[in-house]
């Protein structure tokens, strides 16, 4: 991931142009693309591929387990982190009266399963102030009535990583509310100590490389009556073939009551093959890699007549830099030509740096931004 050689040979698309666009999709490596292959093989053995691929959903827990500092029972994959959400909403139980903490710089995933019109909690959004969410602005927000903060250890928007630990600390201190936290644009790029968190949940095409269909969710053991799952299906119960089955539902509890049906094998499979590719490199040695060239980056724009959004603090930086500019569409579209990948959207450019990325990668992109504008 590091050499011109390792990295013609796991990813080689990237010889032909500059991705910087891992925040939206990641490029999966060579072991995830012969994961798939492997994943056809066995289908191919109708029921008797089965026992295959329960060894690569066993093998993935593991290897999820390992990346929150978990216990593979402690860690599941359901199809998505929005269906994720939506099942831990079910698992609350909300009532009127009840109150949930989103926050302005939040995927949608998050957020908006509180937002609908059939759940009965009131919402409190917590306020974003330059680009940061501030834990002052967080502890008015908190008290005997909070019942869920959900937030992002690192923005989607513009790549701001909260505090965790004061975070953490100012929900035990000030409610008794439980913590949500969505590692999508973290997990696989930053090393993670998620220590104090009651819920972990990530996607699994953007930094962890694998492909779409998986969401990860971790649920620590202390933590498993509150987010049990009562939904309807059969992967996740207790008694879905005994003789009581239609008398009674009963999930497992914890992070198993998210697998609600057949896993997405094919997802599995890439799960499995990514995070080992990764876990073999090593995410604190990926990190090392990519930090000067992010802070290259950062440096770069500041010196250019664009407007940071991303805020310039040594430790709320992770892998995402974005900014702002009036003639986005057209600095995407000439990016673009140039064979430079990164993410727009209304006025908004986003640049995603990886372990695959180099030197060069930034250089590039900041002479051609800078030609252009």
């Amino acid at each position: 991931m590091f050499s011109p050689s390792t990295r013609d040979t796991d990813f080689p698309s990237l010889a032909s142009k500059v991705y910087l666009n891992t925040a939206a999709e990641g490029i999966p490596p060579r072991a995830v693309t012969d994961a798939l292959a492997q994943y056809a093989q066995d289908k191919l053995l109708g029921m008797d591929g089965r026992q295959r691929h329960e060894v690569q959903w066993q093998q993935a827990k593991e290897q999820v387990a390992k990346s929150y500092n978990l216990t593979a029972d402690e860690v599941s994959i359901c199809s998505c982190s929005s269906e994720a959400y939506n099942l831990a909403a079910l698992a609350m139980r909300l009532r009127e009266g009840d109150e949930v903490v989103i926050n302005d710089l939040d995927f949608p995933a998050g957020a908006t399963p509180w937002l609908q019109p059939t759940c009965p909690a009131k919402v409190k959004v917590w306020q974003s102030r330059e680009g940061a969410l501030r834990v002052e602005d967080l502890v008015p927000l908190l008290g005997p009535k909070t019942r869920l903060l959900t937030v992002s250890l690192v923005s989607f928007f513009n790549g701001y990583k909260i505090p965790l630990p004061s975070v953490v600390e100012a929900v035990r201190d000030h409610s008794d509310a439980l913590l949500a936290l969505d590692v999508t644009q973290a997990l696989g790029r930053i090393p993670l100590d998620l220590t104090g968190v009651d819920l972990v949940v990530s996607s699994t095409h953007k930094w962890i490389l694998a492909t779409h269909g998986g969401g990860l969710v971790g649920v620590p053991a202390p933590r498993a009556r509150e987010w049990t799952v009562p939904a309807g299906g059969w992967f996740h119960l207790q008694n879905a073939f005994e003789n009581d089955r239609f008398e009674r539902a009963v999930s497992k509890p914890g992070a198993a009551s998210f697998t609600v049906g057949m896993p997405n094998y094919p997802a599995v499979y890439a799960i499995n093959a990514a995070l080992g590719y990764l876990h073999s490199i090593g995410v604190p040695a990926i990190d090392a890699h990519a930090r000067p060239l992010v802070r290259a980056c950062l440096d770069g724009l500041k010196k250019l007549p664009v407007e940071l959004i991303t805020p310039d603090e040594p430790d709320a930086v992770a892998g995402i830099v974005a900014f702002r500019h009036p003639d986005a569409g057209r600095i995407h579209r000439a990016l673009d030509e140039n064979q430079i990948h990164v993410m727009s959207h209304a006025g908004r450019l986003r640049i995603a740096i990886h372990g695959y990325n180099t030197g060069d990668d930034v250089e590039r992109f900041l002479d051609v931004l800078q030609n252009v504008l």
